[in-house]
């Protein structure tokens, strides 16, 4: 009998894995507390903005036309339990209100309100990223005969589907060797495609993503630290990158100076990090995150500075600044802790009319800044601008006519917060371009 699928929690990384799951040969139940996103899903719609999730839901959800009907919605932990036999935890941990540590009420919840249901055999493998020594914790909650393994996700937004199906790891956090075998069997194709599968303990697999993520966390201040001693000795940061990333013990990836990072993943993860490290008697070990925390929260106030210069030092107060991107990243409609968004929102607080153009987070963005202007393209956002942020890397502004631009805006001052537009290209045009970390001229 093939294996049946359960995925506890449908946001952004469940809906992500159930879809996959489908599209593996599986038959899926997702579950899910909240009724609207499951009226959603059922629909075949997805609740956030990711390339090529929606396609790959419609393809599989029961119900509509033309699909495998591999792929169904509950909120019935009961239905979940007696459907079965590997059931995928991949609810939400944020960061608790007030404090750096995992907000684990969302994780306890879901295990207590599967625990009662689960029939002896069952395997629970928990995705969400939590403190090293939960999972050690949760295996205490489930009844006699039901396992836990522990197998983080490594989705990249933007890329979450391709992630899923073609991993460039699979980690596996277990204790016996049938939950080994039930996951080896759950990664089959992935495997037989050459995707690494590492089998660890609960500690290990906990602790990979929250590496991962502080190694890239490191990554991209470390290189927005190089942009602050360019600037203060006339170097330019571009080509720094460039040269250091030919070393390939190094490589380019992650090293475009910039605004920072933001969204759902980095900021949370290594602060809810270095407070377990605290928790445990190794806070020293990772003292240097909270430096590597403050260089990319410093970068945000070093735009708005830029800006201000840029409009010759002055007050914003009557001055009209157009913002290109709110999202925290591209080919994403996720504003959650997005630089663009704090800059563009410190500007608006300190007097400047403010107009935030971005072409996928724009409904977000404006739930959670609704004081900003907002435009319905990066024309009418630049149209009558003072000075240009690009502050989202998205391929639509790359590919954007300067000449066009600078015939609407009154005056042509681009800062590149993402050090990825041409300077070249926009000089050339008349207009002013200046970057973090790079000379002026």
């Amino acid at each position: 009998m093939p294996l049946k699928i359960t995925v506890i929690g449908t946001g952004y990384l469940g809906a992500t894995h159930a879809a996959a799951m489908a599209e593996l040969g599986f038959e899926v139940l997702g579950l899910d507390v909240v009724p609207e996103k499951i009226e959603m899903l059922t629909r075949g719609e997805v609740p956030m903005y990711e390339p090529g999730l929606e396609e790959l839901l419609r393809k599989h959800v029961a119900g509509i036309e033309g699909s495998s009907g591999r792929l169904r919605f509950t909120m019935d932990f009961a239905e979940v339990a007696e459907f079965g036999d590997v059931h995928f935890v991949c609810v939400n941990t944020p960061q608790k209100h007030g404090e750096y540590a995992c907000d684990m009420s969302y994780v306890d919840s879901a295990f207590g309100a599967l625990a009662p249901h689960l029939k002896p055999g069952a395997l629970v493998v928990g995705k969400s990223t939590v403190p090293v020594g939960s999972a050690e914790r949760l295996a205490g909650l489930l009844p006699e005969g039901v396992e836990l393994a522990w197998n983080p996700e490594f989705l990249r937004e933007g890329f979450a589907v391709d992630d899923t199906l073609h991993p460039d790891r699979i980690v596996v956090g277990v204790r016996g060797e049938r939950a080994e075998k039930l996951l080896r069997e759950v990664y089959a194709t992935p495997v037989a495609e050459g995707t690494p599968f590492v089998v660890t303990d609960y500690p290990t697999a906990e602790l990979v993503k929250t590496s991962a993520n502080s190694f890239l966390a490191t990554k991209i201040s470390f290189i927005n630290a190089m942009a602050e001693v360019c600037e203060a000795a006339g170097g330019d940061v571009a080509k720094l990158a460039e040269a250091i990333g030919y070393d390939d013990r190094i490589g380019h990836k992650f090293l475009r100076a910039g605004i920072g990072f933001g969204g759902g993943c980095l900021p949370k993860d290594i602060r809810a990090f270095m407070a377990r490290a605290g928790e445990l008697g190794a806070d020293q070990a990772l003292t240097f995150l909270r430096e590597i925390d403050s260089v990319n929260m410093r970068r945000r106030g070093a735009m708005v500075e830029m800006a201000r210069e840029a409009l010759g030092g002055g007050a914003f107060l009557g001055k009209r600044v157009a913002v290109l991107g709110a999202a925290f990243k591209p080919d994403s409609d996720d504003v959650r802790d997005s630089p663009a968004l704090n800059v563009a929102g410190q500007i608006h607080l300190q007097g400047g009319q403010v107009t935030v153009y971005d072409p996928k987070g724009m409904e977000n963005a404006r739930r959670l800044f609704p004081t900003l202007g907002y435009a319905d393209s990066a024309l009418e956002a630049v149209r009558g601008a003072d000075v240009v942020l690009h502050l989202t890397e998205w391929r639509e502004f790359r590919e954007l006519d300067p000449a066009e631009l600078g015939a609407v805006a009154a005056e042509r001052v681009i800062l590149d917060g993402r050090n990825a537009l041409d300077p070249v290209v926009w000089r050339e045009a008349g207009w002013t371009y200046r970057a973090m970390g790079r000379p002026s001229a």
